[in-house]
């Protein structure tokens, strides 16, 4: 694949921080709570349906049954995030970088501020791989459109600094997708490997999660279920040994 088939979805991404910081600026102040709360139950229904369709991938995949080995990432992925405090790092992290910096003009808030809403989270990581193992980025689209309206929504309370956390997002997002993409000249087809297509279905059930919290359904949990992305694929080679495949 291209660099450009490996990075396209952060490029698209970056260009929604800048349209929507853009636009946030322009309209400071001129915009109805109720306007951005209809607009993100929309993302959450397009969320829904992204991590649905992902997640079907799992039934791709066969001996063992990719359902099973989800299933299984989840459970133990889930409990190791739990146990290793992932989600809570992730807070105190954002915490301590917000603290640090705080006081030092709102141009530096709303830079620190957007950089970690648009950096620090599973979307970016599931969205990065997807794109630079398969060069498909439905879940960096998705993270586009949301972090598009959430720059809209920063850049009128923070100014500039939210337009230049753009650059974080591409060194950042990208540089994942780049390393991610080392990996896929080792798959001779990476759209249709077992280990991306469970890497995808499992992420897509993430991404449901994810909808489910923006609908005020129910929060779940999401980042302390990243280890299951790497024992996804783990157990699907630990399967192959026992099977003799």
């Amino acid at each position: 694949m291209s660099f450009v088939d490996q990075t396209w979805g952060t490029w698209l991404n970056v260009a929604t921080v800048v349209a929507g910081a853009g636009i946030g600026l322009a309209v400071s102040g001129k915009l109805p709570p109720r306007v951005t709360e209809t607009v993100m139950q929309g993302i959450g229904l397009v969320t829904l349906y992204v991590g649905i369709a992902n997640a079907l991938d799992l039934a791709k995949v066969n001996d063992p049954p990719g359902v099973i080995v989800g299933l299984m990432a989840l459970a133990i992925g889930g409990s190791l995030g739990e146990w290793w405090r992932i989600e809570a790092g992730l807070d105190r992290l954002g915490t301590l970088l917000k603290a640090r910096l705080k006081g030092r003009g709102r141009f530096t808030e709303g830079f620190v501020a957007a950089s970690l809403l648009f950096c620090v989270g599973p979307l970016t990581l599931i969205g990065s791989i997807q794109n630079g193992l398969s060069g498909e980025a439905g879940f960096l689209v998705l993270k586009s459109a949301l972090d598009g309206f959430s720059a809209l929504a920063l850049a009128a309370s923070f100014g500039f600094g939210v337009l230049a956390s753009a650059l974080v997002v591409l060194v950042y997002q990208g540089g994942l997708s780049l390393a991610a993409g080392a990996f896929s000249g080792l798959i001779p087809d990476p759209a249709g490997d077992p280990r991306v297509l469970l890497v995808n279905g499992v992420g897509g059930l993430m991404i449901v999660a994810l909808g489910l919290g923006l609908l005020d359904v129910k929060r779940v949990r999401v980042a302390a279920m990243l280890p299951a992305l790497p024992l996804a694929v783990l157990f699907y080679w630990v399967a192959g040994l026992i099977l003799g495949r």
